[in-house]
């Protein structure tokens, strides 16, 4: 089959251009409108006022499934990916059974194969019991069917078991990508320890349990040379941690969620679609990740998409489970509140949630030009609706923005040119 999409504002490596992209046999050609001959072209969709973009990647997902299926599959989160302009994304170890070796993984891969409706590429656990704590996965199995390895959801807890894992990683040629989490430090926490807190006698969640380790670990990435990624950082030490070890020539990058982007503690209400690991932290926290994306010390948005039952988000701050969704979501909030008002360029946007990602972690595309992959996002920026759960695509329905104003409506997704999303069938 073959498409062309007409008319549309297409982001080449020159930036905007309105271009025609004809899809054939999944890669994309460009051209300047009219140049095509459009009697070959199976269908043709007028993009006239609409942006065409390399299609986003997320790497911090949890899809839920082998194990939690009740909470979401392999089926419904890529299909929620669809729906927000998401062509490839990677879901987070922590299942059941964990991914520690191929016996393991392979359950996972046998329902990707099945049921993804975009790429899908798992990651495999640092250790063997996704724990932070037990001896090392079988990496070397794993590592050329895996994104990376992490064990998201923990940290590695000793400096010696992360040098370890840093070094077979480095030999493998592959990222280690960090939850950091110290959790000596945690004392129950369960939200920020900030003024919030304090306010409505909460248990918190000081800063430096993240930052303790991201420091840790930034060290032992200098000694070892190994390939460090950092998730969902939340706190300005944080950000000043690895702009140092940047500086430095530390081989280090970091992603942030866009709840800590465009929220803080005092955003905080009683209820368990506000709760999520690492917490909202305080304006000063915010602020400085907003710095950090401006000048590149954080390298890529991931959403964190976490989706729960109703009823594990149902019991307020204290009692719920961490996470919410935001697969769906990612784009309207981020291009409303970032770019709209002026914080970063919509191009910067794309950047981050596109072309970073798939660059760090060895993904082909993330790029329109003649022959490249078929992975493509169409978006109406003047579309602007209101966030309601009752319509996500998602199992999960936890989200801190409902009810938001947004600009941005994808229309369209493509993975190598099969549209797995399209607003007129959804």
């Amino acid at each position: 089959m073959t498409t062309l999409l007409k008319n549309g504002m297409v982001l080449t490596p020159l930036g905007f251009e309105k271009k025609d992209v004809f899809v054939s046999n999944g890669k994309v050609f460009v051209s300047s409108t009219d140049t095509f001959d459009t009697d070959h072209a199976s269908s043709i969709i007028d993009c006239t006022d609409r942006i065409i973009i390399p299609g986003f990647t997320d790497v911090h997902v949890h899809l839920r499934e082998p194990g939690f299926f009740y909470k979401e599959t392999i089926a419904s989160g890529t299909a929620a990916a669809a729906k927000g302009g998401y062509t490839c994304v990677c879901p987070m170890p922590n299942l059941k059974p964990v991914p520690s070796d191929m016996e393991s993984l392979q359950t996972q891969l046998s329902i990707i194969e099945k049921d993804a409706k975009v790429k899908t590429i798992p990651y495999g656990t640092i250790t063997q019991n996704q724990d932070g704590r037990s001896a090392l996965s079988d990496m070397e199995a794993m590592a050329p069917y895996v994104c990376a390895f992490s064990d998201d959801g923990k940290g590695v807890q000793t400096s010696d078991l992360m040098e370890e894992a840093m070094e077979k990683a480095k030999e493998l040629g592959k990222l280690i990508v960090a939850h950091c989490e110290d959790e000596s430090l945690l004392h129950g926490g369960y939200i920020h320890d900030g003024e919030y807190a304090k306010a409505h006698n909460h248990k918190g969640i000081c800063s430096e349990s993240e930052w303790g380790q991201v420091k840790r670990d930034v060290q032992l990435a200098e000694k070892t040379g190994a390939s460090y990624h950092v998730c969902h950082i939340s706190t300005k030490e944080t950000v000043d941690i690895i702009r140092q070890a940047k500086a430095r020539g530390v081989d280090v990058t970091c992603e942030t969620g866009p709840h800590y982007l465009v929220l803080c503690d005092a955003d905080l209400q009683e209820d368990g679609r506000f709760k999520m690991n690492p917490p909202l932290r305080a304006a000063a926290d915010r602020d400085a990740l907003i710095e950090g994306l401006c000048d590149g010390t954080i390298d890529m948005i991931a959403t964190d998409h976490a989706p729960h039952s109703e009823e594990e988000k149902s019991k307020g701050l204290a009692g719920s489970a961490f996470g919410i969704v935001g697969l769906e979501t990612s784009f309207p909030i981020l291009y409303t509140h970032l770019v709209k008002k002026g914080i970063i360029s919509l191009e910067k946007l794309i950047e981050v949630m596109s072309i970073n990602p798939r660059r760090r972690f060895g993904f082909e595309g993330g790029v329109i030009e003649d022959g490249a992959p078929a992975d493509l996002t169409v978006i109406d920026l003047n579309r602007h609706f209101s966030i309601d759960p009752s319509d996500f695509v998602s199992m999960g329905k936890a989200t801190p923005f409902t009810d938001w104003k947004v600009y941005g409506k994808v229309v369209m997704t493509l993975v190598e040119g099969e549209i797995v999303y399209d607003e007129t069938n959804a």
